[in-house]
């Protein structure tokens, strides 16, 4: 029984020194793009649910933290049609898929929406696409395009769109963010 056990110890440590430690992933520049995201901004949402009504405007703040050189997880606290809302969203970047990618969750749908995008060519606009309940119709799925605007390192713009059954993009959401404590209040 030793010499078994004095065997399987000898066995998986040659193994294990055959493979060597990993190599780990290095950040890309598009890692590095990420980090920009990176503060607590205050932002301010045109909800466009309903043609026929005027847009809901609420308000929102953005707590948006790095995950390791890698991630950004971005945890928004809101008041949206008159109740709290609560979302979850990551973003990052695959190497292997030249893709950047994501998740979001809230706290009003049972939903787990995935992304995955490009930048544009001046870097300053992420473009990315999901597929989920429909945001005026829940019992259908829709199309989901997302744009992630940089207008400058103090302010954002991050415009949703869904696309309509004529194959035209719509606009459901615009929000405005300033980082906090930078050039002044939401425009």
């Amino acid at each position: 029984m030793k010499t078994e056990q004095k065997t399987k110890s000898t066995t998986t440590h040659s193994a294990a020194s055959r493979i060597g430690t990993p190599t780990l992933p290095k950040p890309q520049p598009e890692h590095q793009w990420l980090q920009q995201f990176v503060g607590e901004w205050e932002s301010e949402t045109e909800s466009h649910m309903d043609p026929d009504r005027e847009p809901e405007i609420s308000k929102a703040i953005e707590h948006i933290r790095p995950l390791g050189a890698f991630w950004i997880v971005n945890e928004i606290d809101a008041e949206m049609f008159g109740a709290p809302f609560h979302g979850i969203q990551t973003l990052g970047y695959d190497p292997q898929k030249h893709q950047f990618v994501g998740t979001w969750v809230d706290s009003v749908s049972c939903a787990l929406w995935t992304y995955e995008g490009t930048l544009n060519k001046e870097r300053t606009a992420l473009t990315f696409y999901s597929e989920g309940p429909c945001p005026t119709s829940p019992d259908k799925l829709s199309k989901i395009k997302d744009v992630l605007e940089f207008k400058d390192k103090y302010h954002k713009i991050y415009t949703s769109y869904v696309l309509d059954s004529h194959g035209d993009w719509t606009l459901c959401m615009e929000a405005r963010g300033v980082l906090k404590g930078k050039a002044g209040s939401v425009t």
